[in-house]
C-alpha cells in the first residue's frame, strides 16, 4: 500500500510514514531484517487522537518507498499492555525478532511495565505476526526508588552483554536514565542511575524543566564515542536532547554515561520521540511530529502525526556535537531533472527537495500569503546562522510567531537542505543542525520560491513516488 496521502488534502505528507488515517506518534523499534528495513510506531487505528495505543508497521527495501502491514502489536485484555503497546524497540534474540516495549494497564499514572512479543515466523521477511508474552519481564520500577514515571526500554549492548535503558522521572522532579543488564531478555536486572538531570554538562544545556527523560536511545558515534538521546518531559512533550561521552564502569552501578557535550537535537517545535537503527558504518534517526494545530482540525482531517524522514546521525569528534544529515536514499524520491537550477522565481511543488549554498547573507521565501506575509528561511554564512520566519503562519501556543533560529560554526559558505512534504517542513542547516517545523497553507496562499542575495546557488527537485525498490 502506497504512503501517498489523499491529493484533497494538501497538509498531509504523502512521502514520510503515516497510516493512511487516524493516529501516529513514536517511531518504534527501527530494525533491519532480511534485507528490509521494518519501522514500527504508537498507533491508534480508530480515531486521530492519542488513546488505545497498538504498534503500526510498515517496512522499506530502501528508505524511500514504504509499504503498510498489519498492526504488530495490540492491547490484550486482561493483560500488562491492556491499556497500550506503548513505546520500545526491537532486538534479534537467538535469531528471533523480539519486540521490546512498555505496556501500561488502566491503573498505570505513568509507571509501565516491559513487555515482549516475539516474531512467530522469523522466516518470514515482512514480520506480520507477533506474539506477546503473558507476564512483562519487569513489572515496573526497581522497589525503593521513587520514581514516578518509567517507560521506554532501549535494548544496546555493551562489552558483549546486554543492556536497557529506561526513561524515568522521580518524584522530586529529577529526570533520569535507568539502567538493567538484561543478556537473558527474560530475566532483567536493575543496575543503577545512569544518568540523571543533576548531571552539569546536562543541567546546563537542558535547564530544570524536565522532569522525565522519555525514549532514551544510545548510540555508537563513528570515533567511538557514545551519543544518549533523551526526549524532555515537563508533564507534556517538551523538545528533544543529546549527550555525547562515554560509558564508564561504576562502582555499585556498572556503568554510568560520563558526558562531554550536550545540546538541543532539533531546534524546530515539531520533533519529539526520536528512534534510531544503528547499522554497520552509520546511524539512522526516525521522529515523531506532531500536529501544530488544533485539535479539531485534526479530528475533521481524519489523521494527525507523521513521522520525519530518515535522518543520518553521527558526532563531530573535535566537540561532540550532533552531525546530521537526510538520508541519501531520499534522493530516490527525487524526479529525474530539477525544477530549478538558479536562484530564479519559480512555483513549488506540494512536495520537493531544494539544497540552497549561500556564501552571503541569503533569503529564501517558500510561501506567501494573500496579505503579502513570507515564509522565509535566512542563512547568514558569517553569522552562522539559519532562521526560519513563519510568523504570517502562527501556531498555537506560546511564542506564535517566533523565528526559529539554528546556529553552527560561522565560515564562507553554508549549505541548507530544505524538504518540504504537506505541512512538514525539515531543514538541515550543513551537517551541524536541523529544525523540524509543521506549517499549515491557507487555500489562498502561494507557494513560490524567490531568492535574494548574491551568489547564491540553488537546486530543487520535486519528490515523487519511487517506481524502484
Amino acid at each position: 500500500m502506497s504512503l501517498a496521502a489523499p491529493p484533497q488534502d494538501p497538509h498531509a505528507p504523502r512521502f514520510r510514514v503515516r497510516p493512511p488515517a487516524n493516529w501516529i506518534n513514536d517511531p518504534n523499534g527501527p530494525f533491519r531484517w532480511r534485507d528490509r528495513y521494518h519501522l514500527f510506531y504508537q498507533y491508534n487505528p480508530g480515531a486521530p487522537v492519542h488513546a488505545d495505543v497498538h504498534w503500526g508497521h510498515v517496512s522499506s527495501a530502501d528508505l524511500a518507498h514504504w509499504e503498510h502491514h498489519a498492526v504488530a502489536l495490540t492491547p490484550t485484555p486482561g493483560g500488562p499492555d491492556e491499556a497500550g503497546c506503548w513505546s520500545g524497540c526491537v532486538v534479534e534474540d537467538d535469531g528471533v525478532p523480539t519486540a521490546v516495549y512498555t505496556g501500561v494497564d488502566r491503573e498505570h499514572t505513568g509507571l509501565g511495565t516491559i513487555c515482549l512479543a516475539r516474531a512467530a515466523d522469523p522466516a518470514d521477511a515482512s514480520l506480520t505476526d507477533w506474539r506477546p508474552l503473558p507476564e512483562p519481564v519487569v513489572a515496573g520500577p526497581p522497589a525503593g526508588l521513587d520514581v514516578v514515571m518509567f517507560r521506554d526500554p532501549f535494548v544496546f549492548r555493551h562489552d558483549g552483554r546486554r543492556h536497557a535503558l529506561v526513561g524515568a522521572g522521580h518524584a522530586d522532579g529529577t529526570p533520569s536514565v535507568l539502567l538493567y543488564d538484561c543478556d537473558d531478555l527474560t530475566d532483567w536486572r536493575y543496575l543503577g542511575v545512569l544518568l540523571d538531570g543533576h548531571d552539569p554538562v546536562a543541567a546546563a544545556a537542558f535547564g530544570d524543566g524536565a522532569v522525565g527523560w522519555e525514549c532514551p536511545q544510545l548510540f555508537t558515534a563513528g570515533d567511538g564515542e557514545r551519543v544518549l538521546v533523551v526526549s524532555l518531559w515537563d508533564g507534556d512533550p517538551q523538545s528533544t536532547g543529546y549527550l555525547t561521552g562515554r560509558l564508564e564502569r561504576s562502582a555499585g552501578v556498572g556503568l554510568r554515561f560520563a558526558a562531554r557535550h550536550a545540546g538541543r537535537l532539533d531546534q524546530g517545535r515539531d520533533f519529539y520521540a526520536p528512534a534510531v537503527l544503528q547499522e554497520t558504518g552509520r546511524t539512522l534517526m526516525w521522529g515523531w511530529s506532531w500536529e501544530a494545530r488544533d485539535r479539531e482540525s485534526a479530528e475533521r482531517a481524519g489523521w494527525a502525526g507523521v513521522l520525519t524522514a530518515p535522518r543520518v546521525v553521527d558526532a563531530h569528534p573535535e566537540d561532540g556535537s550532533l552531525r546530521v544529515a537526510p538520508a541519501p536514499e531520499l534522493e530516490l524520491l527525487r524526479t529525474a531533472e530539477p525544477f530549478v537550477t538558479a536562484p530564479d522565481r519559480t512555483a513549488l511543488p506540494e512536495a520537493y527537495d531544494l539544497a540552497v549554498t549561500a556564501r552571503e547573507g541569503t533569503t529564501v521565501s517558500l510561501l506567501r500569503s494573500a496579505s503579502g506575509a513570507e515564509l522565509t528561511v535566512r542563512v547568514d554564512p558569517a553569522e552562522g546562522t539559519m532562521t526560519l520566519d513563519r510568523g504570517g503562519w502562527p501556531r498555537p501556543g506560546a511564542d506564535v510567531t517566533a523565528p526559529v533560529v539554528a546556529r553552527v560554526p560561522p565560515g564562507a559558505e553554508l549549505t541548507v537542505r530544505i524538504l518540504v512534504d504537506g505541512s512538514l517542513y525539515e531543514l538541515f542547516a550543513g551537517d551541524r543542525a536541523m529544525v523540524t517545523e509543521r506549517v499549515y497553507r491557507a487555500a489562498d496562499d502561494v507557494a513560490e520560491l524567490a531568492v535574494t542575495g548574491t551568489g547564491a546557488e540553488v537546486t530543487g527537485w520535486a519528490q515523487v513516488p519511487p517506481t524502484h525498490g
